[in-house]
């Protein structure tokens, strides 16, 4: 009884915890554009797209296989309009075949088993051809349909295609006209958020190397943060891709008022470098903590790598901000000239510490060579990429000459 007892109170227990979390998904799905209102929204038209295909097919025409065309028109609702076109495609061709073959063993066989035994493991390798996707599924089961409803002739096999591309053309339009799915918010999030968390991390690492100096657990925590970040950028390769997608063959998207072309590409690729020399940076910062010689750095280092990162978040931080300032509120060209002054000069500042970086690596010697000229390197290549996103070289040339002497 007690072990019953438990059982109901976690059965309980969870219950109410989807049930918490249900009620905070439909919240969300009203209070405002997310990605619970874009399930909702795409749940809602695929329900829509199978009632007009059973109004057309079983109320209107009466087919007799009307259930075809609205079993079609709920899964082309695919994501995108592109996978809607791609699915119909596929979804025709594996319907075609499994019903061919399901027609053709049952005139060979005139017995349903026995026709199941021939046609059913052809159809099931016939749908499962990479090309076809999850929708090689539909060819066993249009054999099945065939085969169970026990109709041959060519009429009948003749209205379940014309069902079948019924009930295609209904889920394409719907999904293309009706709110047509574009996927570019991710894209802009994780475009907002990467600046963000660089910025943040780079002042983390600052602070610590000021406060704390270079110790073991502090430089492994920075680069677990610093691997994560790396990841972000992956998320942005993937939600890129699939924003692209969104707009392929997608004639309804000018009507989806909330959803503007995603930003540019470019940038994407310089902060692919800027997060991994990030993480070069961090990597080489943990494998020196604790160590000593070849494999350690000057005293006076890291309190100029913290100056150097401080400044480099800088640069990102404001990065941030200029990408997302409203040109439309009052004074936005003065705030901008603003903000762009200070990162170049949070910049320049960074350029400034990497000179006296250089000027230490040149003194020292081989004493410190190996960790030394790896974080040296480092910070060269992570400030010739904020260069590129601050829109120009700093101003004082001779710490960018000296800097990339220093790399070459």
């Amino acid at each position: 009884m007690r072990d019953l007892s438990q059982a109901v109170g976690q059965w309980k227990q969870w219950a109410l915890w989807e049930g918490a979390a249900v009620g905070r998904s439909a919240r969300r799905a009203l209070g405002g554009p997310g990605p619970e209102r874009d399930t909702a929204v795409q749940a809602l038209k695929a329900a829509a797209a199978a009632l007009i295909a059973w109004a057309l097919a079983g109320w209107w025409w009466k087919a007799p296989m009307a259930m075809l065309a609205p079993w079609t028109a709920i899964f082309l609702v695919q994501s995108t309009v592109y996978r809607s076109l791609k699915s119909a495609l596929q979804q025709f061709v594996v319907v075609v075949m499994g019903t061919l073959l399901a027609a053709g063993a049952g005139v060979l066989t005139g017995n349903a088993m026995l026709a199941m035994i021939i046609a059913l493991p052809v159809a099931m390798l016939f749908g499962s051809y990479a090309r076809f996707g999850t929708q090689g599924l539909n060819a066993p089961t249009a054999a099945l349909f065939v085969l169970v409803y026990g109709t041959y002739s060519g009429f009948d096999i003749l209205h379940r295609f014309l069902e079948t591309l019924l009930g295609a053309a209904i889920g394409l339009a719907v999904n293309a006209l009706v709110l047509p799915p574009v996927h570019s918010r991710s894209v802009r999030h994780l475009r907002s958020h990467l600046p963000e968390e660089s910025a943040a991390l780079l002042h983390t690492v600052a602070d610590g190397l000021s406060d704390d100096g270079l110790t073991q657990e502090g430089a492994q925590t920075w680069h677990d943060r610093a691997w994560r970040l790396t990841d972000r950028v992956t998320e942005l390769r993937t939600a890129r891709s699939w924003s692209d997608e969104s707009y392929r063959f997608n004639p309804g998207r000018k009507l989806r008022r909330s959803a503007p072309l995603p930003p540019a590409a470019d940038w994407d690729f310089t902060w692919d470098r800027i997060t991994h020399h990030i993480e070069a940076i961090t990597r080489t910062l943990a494998e020196s903590a604790g160590g000593s010689g070849r494999a350690a750095l000057p005293d006076a280092a890291p309190a100029i790598v913290a100056e150097l990162l401080r400044a480099a978040g800088d640069v990102c931080e404001l990065d941030d901000t200029l990408e997302h300032s409203d040109p439309g509120e009052p004074g936005a060209d003065e705030s901008r000239r603003r903000r762009g002054r200070d990162r170049r000069a949070a910049l320049q500042r960074a350029y400034t510490a990497q000179s006296e970086l250089n000027s230490m690596f040149r003194e020292r010697g081989d004493e410190y060579l190996d960790t030394f000229a790896a974080v040296t390197a480092d910070t060269i290549r992570l400030l010739s990429d904020l260069s590129s996103i601050a829109g120009r070289e700093p101003d004082d040339e001779a710490a960018r000459d000296d800097a990339h002497g220093a790399a070459g």
